[in-house]
């Protein structure tokens, strides 16, 4: 199995559950697994019944399990305040104030969230040192536009550099001389800046490609399933493969001999979802990887354990 594995899909199907399910499943087989919440409910607190921060820390009663939550505001807030000084230390006094209007402005707009929390995925990706990282992702539209990014940014960073060192080339030929304006074009602290942060972007490119595992969530209704082809396909176009599938929720049967009404309700459901279930292998190239049925109540402790061993996803 990649070191890297993702659990993703629409809201509510229960992916915290899951993810803290293969999470544990790796824990105890002794590799050392870190589980990471990017999804802003942040449920992973009330699994274990311990509340995380944006540190790992470890999982009580659980050896070899730790956890951390990302705080995506957090993440933009930040975000915000290291863009800021950094162009506050290239541009004149006259020109901060401008700047500040502007960054305020752009982390306003559709993308800055992901773009933040992006960047603290790669900090986690690069210096975890833990034998398994698990993330438990935001919903299905999110986690897409976050996966998306390195090969989106990595393009716009290129082109980004390309237009500063013309600026640079341009404006100190006509100012200083030729040789001067190469040297000052490689010393320019926009293009180190621009550059380091494409780097990053094209190791977490790498790592997603070449070790990270993909898995979605679901449930029996035809919303999710419809959501769930809509997700597989859109991690296709970024040449990522979806490894399985995970069906939650399912409505467990009544006994034989239970004839009343909420047992031909039962009945009823169970025979519905069965159906779904089998359009899911029928229509899904991605294998079924665990089919859950519901808890009566909160998945956590021992009904954690079970559903560990419920899911058909190889640890080591």
């Amino acid at each position: 199995m990649e070191r890297f594995v993702f659990f993703g899909g629409k809201g509510g199907v229960g992916k915290t559950t899951v993810s803290s399910a293969y999470a544990l499943k790796c824990a105890r087989e002794g590799l050392s697994t870190l589980i990471v919440s990017t999804d802003p409910a942040h449920s992973t607190s009330d699994v274990f019944d311990q509340q995380f921060t944006d540190d790992p820390a470890p999982v009580e009663g659980h050896e070899n399990l730790y956890a951390m939550e990302i705080d995506p505001q957090e993440e933009v807030d930040e975000h915000l305040m290291e863009t800021k000084r950094a162009l506050s230390d290239q541009v004149s006094p006259a020109m901060v104030n401008e700047i500040d209007r502007q960054i305020e402005l752009a982390h306003r707009t559709p993308g800055a969230h992901e773009a933040a929390l992006f960047d603290r995925f790669i900090d986690v990706m690069r210096e975890a040192d833990y034998d398994r990282v698990v993330f438990d992702t935001s919903p299905t539209g999110g986690t897409l536009r976050l996966l998306s990014l390195p090969g989106l940014l990595e393009g716009w960073i290129e082109r980004l550099i390309e237009k500063r060192a013309t600026s640079i080339d341009l404006y100190e030929k006509a100012a200083i001389g030729e040789r001067s304006a190469r040297r000052k074009a490689e010393q320019d602290p926009i293009i180190q800046r621009l550059k380091t942060r494409k780097e990053r972007f094209e190791f977490a490119g790498d790592v997603l490609q070449s070790d990270a595992a993909f898995f979605l969530v679901m449930n029996p209704d035809q919303l999710s399933i419809r959501e769930t082809a809509r997700a597989v396909a859109s991690l296709a176009e970024y040449d990522l493969d979806v490894a399985g599938l995970v069906v939650n929720r399912l409505t467990p049967s009544p006994d034989d001999d239970e004839n009343g009404r909420g047992a031909r309700f039962l009945r009823d459901r169970v025979a519905t979802e069965t159906e779904r279930v089998e359009t899911i292998e029928e229509e899904f190239d991605e294998p079924l990887v665990a089919a859950i049925e519901t808890r009566v109540r909160e998945v956590k402790g021992s009904l954690l354990e079970d559903v560990a061993a419920e899911l058909d996803i190889d640890v080591t």
